[in-house]
């Protein structure tokens, strides 16, 4: 993604943008982490935190930037308002950093864990 300015261009990375992105997601309650785009076996791996802007797809199709989540929720949340809560959350931090509009986030589950928090003692 770039800008012609007067003093000059600005461009701005994809991996720049999905750092971002990948920073919105974490912030979000039920998210456990980001997960590689493609499954390799039966169980998602949470990528460790050096590596989450792996769960992030950038593309630039037509001057539109649209955004592909790849992620791991608590087990146990309501999927579909955690999704949702993403998508805004995303689409507001990264339009607010770059001044331009995101044209889709796209949120993909790609597993569910219980959490390790034992509460019962």
């Amino acid at each position: 993604m770039a800008e012609e300015r007067r003093l000059g261009r600005i461009e701005v990375s994809p991996v720049a943008i999905a750092g971002l992105a990948a920073a919105a997601v974490l912030e979000c309650y039920g998210v456990v982490g980001m997960a590689h785009r493609t499954l390799s076996g039966a169980l998602a791996e949470v990528l460790h935190r050096d590596d989450y802007r792996r769960g992030v797809q950038v593309r630039v199709v037509n001057q539109r930037i649209i955004i592909d989540l790849y992620v791991v929720l608590e087990y146990g949340v309501r999927i579909s308002e955690v999704a949702h809560n993403i998508m805004e959350n995303v689409k507001f931090r990264v339009e607010k950093a770059l001044g331009v509009p995101i044209d889709e986030v796209n949120v993909h589950v790609q597993g569910l864990r219980v959490s390790t928090n034992s509460s019962e003692e």
